[in-house]
């Protein structure tokens, strides 16, 4: 039983490092070749979590030598442009000026339901109203209409607006103080007291929620009684 404790945490932070190490992605947006990588290293670690009689080092070996050619692949394809094309592949337009591009539907194997779809998904019934529809590496469609189908900006309407749209800092998670964030902020823990007393609390475990924007608003969400 431990052996098989062991070894299952063992392939699990492993892959969790790997995966980190392929960037914030999600499923979706993965590379064909991020994708392959994902599937087979989990694939690999099944392995040797399910037979014990196979060595753990026979699961981690292959998993690190996919991690290591992921990693050589991903600084050639940064380096290289026409390697980068090669594996990643290039973004394929199609709709140009409102007109679907057949010929590009089918080298891509993109059905016109689908794009259809994605239309509809993104708030657009016609595809006259859309100058450029781009499939990109990672299989989303990017939609980009005509200018007169798009909401008119402030800057287009001449309008004077102040821009107060601000990035708040957690410094309160769930109870936990984030000294890090606080000091960034500029703030000591006698401030935070501060706060605190002013809202009628005297700790940070009793709240829930605490921002500081960049503009020195302070957002608090009390923490609600537990059953």
């Amino acid at each position: 039983m431990m052996t098989a404790f062991a070894r299952t945490v063992i392939l699990y932070f492993l892959i969790m490092i790997g995966l980190r190490l392929m960037g914030k992605r999600q499923i979706g947006e993965l590379e064909p070749s991020e994708l392959v990588l994902t599937m087979m290293i989990s694939d690999l670690a099944t392995v040797p979590m399910q037979d014990f009689g196979i060595p753990l080092l026979a699961g981690v070996i292959p998993i690190l030598t996919l991690l290591a050619l992921s990693m050589l692949m991903s600084q050639l394809s940064l380096r290289n442009l026409r390697f980068r094309e090669l594996v990643c592949g290039t973004p394929a337009v199609l709709i140009r000026h409102g007109v679907i591009q057949q010929k590009t539907m089918r080298e891509n194997r993109y059905t016109l339901d689908e794009l259809l779809e994605e239309l509809r998904c993104q708030g657009i019934s016609c595809v006259e109203d859309v100058k450029y529809a781009v499939l990109e590496n990672s299989g989303q469609l990017s939609v980009l209409p005509w200018t007169r189908q798009q909401p008119p900006t402030a800057a287009q309407l001449r309008l004077e607006l102040e821009d107060d749209v601000t990035l708040p800092t957690v410094l309160i998670n769930d109870g936990r103080l984030l000294r890090k964030n606080l000091a960034a902020c500029g703030r000591d823990r006698a401030w935070l007291d501060t706060q605190l007393r002013e809202r009628q609390l005297s700790s940070p475990g009793e709240v829930f929620l605490l921002t500081l924007d960049e503009q020195g608003q302070v957002n608090c969400v009390k923490k609600e009684d537990g059953p």
